[in-house]
């Protein structure tokens, strides 16, 4: 099974090395590397094109598309629908994955016949520090228990049902649908990814912490039919992000 790795990008030229690097060093290289920048103004597409030589050299099929778009779902679901693969991972510019991730995800999908799996991931704070989030499947599903940068779906399954751009959290919103429609979903105890707090999912303020407790609540668990309890719960991780950075 061929998997497609996504990732996107715009004005990323400081950190969109170490995610592609951390893909040319996977050990399994039977994939498609397609890199979706939003018209990049800072040599971000350049950046990726010097790689070019060395994913031709891994036999990793490589493809740069640069033109404007319309956020950050807008571009997932533009890779989205130019991945040609079986199974579909999205790993954004600043992350990585570990080196095992692609034969993980590969072989976890060829032994259980799953449609939708992750794995743990390890997040870096901005003063250096880490620590592991890690994957789970519970009763009372939070957005403590996924973790997007580890995830790979079915093609066919992501294809079907494209973010729908209704807020940041879109991502957690069609983890939640997957389990609503009761799609098959593996947990594997591995840590496959890498993120480094920081960006807008992370931003410290006010103003950005309330418009993702909206986002979580309305666009992910309400839309999903989940308890209007589950505003607690998305205060707290925010209330989290702010002590932990």
């Amino acid at each position: 099974m061929q998997v497609s790795v996504i990732t996107i990008c715009y004005n990323s030229r400081d950190c969109i090395a170490r995610t592609i690097e951390s893909v040319l060093k996977q050990t399994d290289k039977h994939m498609e590397y397609l890199i979706i920048d939003g018209a990049s103004e800072d040599g971000t597409v350049q950046m990726a094109e010097g790689y070019r030589r060395a994913m031709e050299d891994a036999g990793i099929s490589y493809r740069i598309i640069s033109q404007p778009d319309e956020g950050i779902y807008d571009a997932m679901n533009k890779g989205i629908r130019e991945a040609t693969g079986e199974i579909i991972g999205i790993l954004n510019s600043g992350d990585t994955y570990e080196e095992i991730a692609v034969e993980t995800a590969r072989r976890t999908f060829e032994e259980t016949g799953c449609e939708l799996m992750f794995g743990h991931i390890r997040m870096h704070k901005t003063d250096g520090g880490s620590f592991i989030k890690r994957a789970r499947q519970r009763r009372f599903q939070t957005s403590r228990d996924w973790n997007h940068p580890t995830t790979f779906v079915k093609a066919q399954v992501q294809k079907e049902n494209p973010f729908p751009r209704l807020g940041i959290h879109d991502d957690y919103g069609f983890y939640l649908r997957m389990r609503r429609q009761k799609r098959r979903i593996v947990t594997v105890d591995k840590v496959l990814a890498n993120f480094y707090m920081g960006g807008a999912s992370n931003e410290k303020s006010l103003r950005a912490a309330r418009k993702r407790i909206k986002d979580r609540y309305r666009y992910c668990y309400r839309r999903n039919g989940y308890s209007r309890l589950y505003i607690l719960e998305c205060v707290a991780i925010e209330a989290a992000k702010m002590i932990l950075g």
